[in-house]
């Protein structure tokens, strides 16, 4: 009986390390994102915000795609801060649908800088929605970004949005951010709530010492 259960782990031990290496990438996404966007031209914004942030939600990739019934969709991770620095990623998706006459392609990486404590917690919800609550602002900064800092200020959470290397606007009403429990659990080995991993500290797995590094260098 004990070989046989021994047995059966080994023959998981395969899938658990490819579980690992999607969550990984994520994670590496993740932090060429942040070098992505607050470095070179018209950074100076994000990185302000960033250093005044109590959280952030990172998409590496949010793909949209349409042609009259469109939606787009990515995986992102979720980051605290406190005196103490960045916490280590809990795993979210994003996703949206629409109606109407539209038709094209996007794909773009999207910061989320979280302002507050309101909004960090709004996030933190197993389900968020971007225009449903009333309380919580978002305010979305594309082209021209320099020039949209009075929308920000008064924001709980302001997304920025690079397109193809460039700032670009992107409508992110009616999206759904969601946590993803199972990606936490296999990527830290143990049941975490997003809570206790992006407020508590708890979760360690060394794979995101890059992503926590690169938040610290370009927040001060």
């Amino acid at each position: 009986m004990i070989r046989f259960v021994l047995a059966a782990l080994i023959a998981l031990l395969p899938l658990v390390a490819h579980a690992q290496t999607e969550q990984q990438a994520l994670v590496d996404r993740a932090t060429l994102t942040v070098q992505d966007m607050f470095t070179g031209e018209n950074s100076s914004q994000p990185l302000s915000l960033l250093r005044q942030s109590v959280g952030a939600l990172i998409c590496p990739r949010v793909f949209k795609a349409g042609f009259i019934l469109g939606g787009s969709g990515g995986r992102c991770v979720l980051v605290g801060r406190s005196p103490a620095g960045w916490s280590s990623p809990a795993f979210y998706t994003i996703g949206s649908g629409s109606v109407g006459l539209q038709a094209g392609v996007q794909d773009s990486q999207i910061v989320l800088m979280i302002l507050t404590h309101r909004g960090l917690r709004a996030v933190l919800d197993s389900q968020f929605k971007i225009g449903a609550d009333a309380s919580i602002a978002v305010a979305t900064v594309g082209a021209g970004i320099e020039g949209s800092t009075t929308a920000a200020l008064h924001a709980d959470i302001v997304a920025f949005a690079r397109t193809r290397g460039l700032f670009a606007g992107i409508s992110l009403q009616g999206s759904i951010i969601s946590s993803s429990s199972e990606w936490d659990q296999i990527y830290y080995g143990q049941p975490l709530a997003a809570l206790q991993i992006v407020l508590q500290g708890a979760g360690n797995n060394p794979g995101a010492a890059p992503l926590r590094g690169m938040l610290l260098k370009f927040s001060g």
